[in-house]
């Protein structure tokens, strides 16, 4: 588990934490502007950037009526708000593998500093309260499901920035969303257009192509950031234990298990959990494995556990599985390769916009100490490191290296930064896709390699 790997790593970084040098406060690159976004070839639709042109290269064709155009994910003017001053902009020094391209994750660790949880959350704030009133609170209380699609990463960004700081303004504002979505949800039987009329409650897409329809990729997309903020709750004793906070845990937790892994099991689980594609069946074995460790029902934990191996080892409807798919990659012995349709191992593989959502579940997965190992970790953080961004400005389109990329990284890929510290210090730098998702989790890389992450 990370935690006892945390507190061994801990202890041996405590001299180097210690000896940190005091800089002046951290200050990144300024906030891209509102762009154009790549299309998303293979289901879920990821904002993107104009700094990096697509040269034109082939996709792959969707495989589902849900797969389309990424909409924006609005890029908010600065906030009004002023952060509180940080009390410690001294970046943190921690132990990171050296950069050489074979042997990154793997070869003796060197001292690098990084910016300071601190510092993180003074850019978060900076952009917190314009992106709350211009994007995600009004996505909250919409009746549109795909309008969930964007909420996610203020779902996912007030969370990682609860996690690193330990500030309940963060956990709030996450659950004020989450709130207003379920507060929001109709019975299928009066959605006029649904295509169930079964009675478990829910939403319909206002999307053209999905009109009234109820879309298990919307909902999906964002509820694997609901039961990892819930789990949150669970395991934070200083929340779970008090009233307000189990109050909302229960009343969404018991939503959770019933209308949305219920509801969509019920409906069909080779079609709406053990998805076309990677990416797409991702989110069920994050939303399952999240739920397996809340549960407190033997029933509902073995039923939660069968998806999340199916996706992990045996998917019942391909003849693949996340782990089948993984293979040595053909230009870096040291990373890995994969492609987003099940059973092909053919080059350019994975597109890395939707290579994102991949990966926020793995990270999370390992550090539950389910499946996936530090050896999977180093191999993912080299795939990034080395393959996907080989330089400051150079992103490419596919897992393979291959394609010119937008360098959008926040949705999953980023996360990798907690095992790396040298990965983290590119990420300071990293000019695509600042917002509170990039910062919240860019704080919680930062508290979780100052606690000993680092593989």
């Amino acid at each position: 588990m990370l935690e006892s790997r945390r507190r061994n790593s801990g202890r041996a970084l405590s001299s180097l934490l210690s000896l940190a040098l005091l800089v002046g406060g951290a200050c990144g690159p300024n906030p891209e502007q509102d762009n154009a976004n790549t299309a998303s070839p293979n289901g879920d639709n990821t904002p993107g950037s104009t700094e990096v042109t697509d040269p034109g290269s082939e996709v792959l064709a969707p495989s589902s009526p849900e797969e389309v155009a990424a909409v924006p994910y609005p890029e908010a003017e600065e906030a009004q708000e002023a952060p509180a001053t940080p009390d410690a902009d001294a970046p943190a020094a921690v132990e990171a593998p050296a950069t050489t391209e074979e042997n990154l994750g793997t070869t003796a660790q060197a001292a690098v500093s990084l910016r300071t949880v601190a510092a993180w959350e003074t850019l978060f704030l900076n952009r917190w309260n314009s992106e709350h009133t211009s994007s995600f609170l009004p996505k909250s209380k919409s009746l549109d499901s795909w309008q969930f699609y964007d909420l996610a990463y203020g779902v996912d960004g007030n969370t990682a920035m609860y996690r690193a700081t330990g500030k309940t303004q963060y956990m709030d504002r996450a659950l004020l969303y989450v709130n207003n979505m379920v507060n929001n949800a109709k019975s299928s039987k009066l959605l006029p257009r649904s295509q169930f009329k079964d009675g478990y409650m829910g939403w319909a897409s206002a999307r053209s192509d999905t009109v009234g329809q109820e879309v298990p990729l919307f909902e999906s997309y964002c509820w694997r950031y609901v039961t990892r903020m819930l789990r949150t709750i669970r395991e934070t004793p200083a929340l779970y234990n008090n009233s307000n906070y189990k109050s909302q845990y229960d009343k969404l937790l018991a939503f959770t298990e019933k209308n949305m892994f219920e509801k969509w099991n019920k409906r069909g689980a080779n079609s709406y959990l053990y998805r076309v594609n990677t990416h797409m069946a991702s989110h069920w074995a994050y939303i399952a494995m999240d739920l397996s460790l809340m549960t407190t029902d033997a029933t509902k934990k073995a039923t939660y556990m069968t998806v999340f191996n199916n996706i992990n080892r045996d998917m019942p409807n391909n003849t693949s599985s996340l782990r089948g798919q993984l293979q040595t990659s053909p230009v870096n012995a040291s990373a890995y390769f994969w492609a987003a349709e099940w059973g092909s191992k053919k080059r350019p593989g994975q597109d890395v916009a939707h290579g994102n959502g991949v990966m926020a579940y793995l990270v999370e997965a390992h550090d539950a100490g389910m499946e996936w190992t530090d050896a999977d970790m180093r191999k993912f953080v080299v795939t990034l490191n080395n393959v996907i961004w080989p330089s400051a400005k150079k992103y490419s389109m596919y897992v393979d290296g291959t394609g010119s990329g937008t360098g959008w990284f926040n949705d999953g890929l980023m996360k990798l930064g907690r095992y790396n510290a040298t990965l983290q210090q590119r990420l300071e730098s990293h000019s695509v896709g600042q917002n509170t998702q990039f910062y919240g989790n860019a704080a919680l890389n930062a508290k979780l390699l100052s606690q000993g992450s680092a593989l």
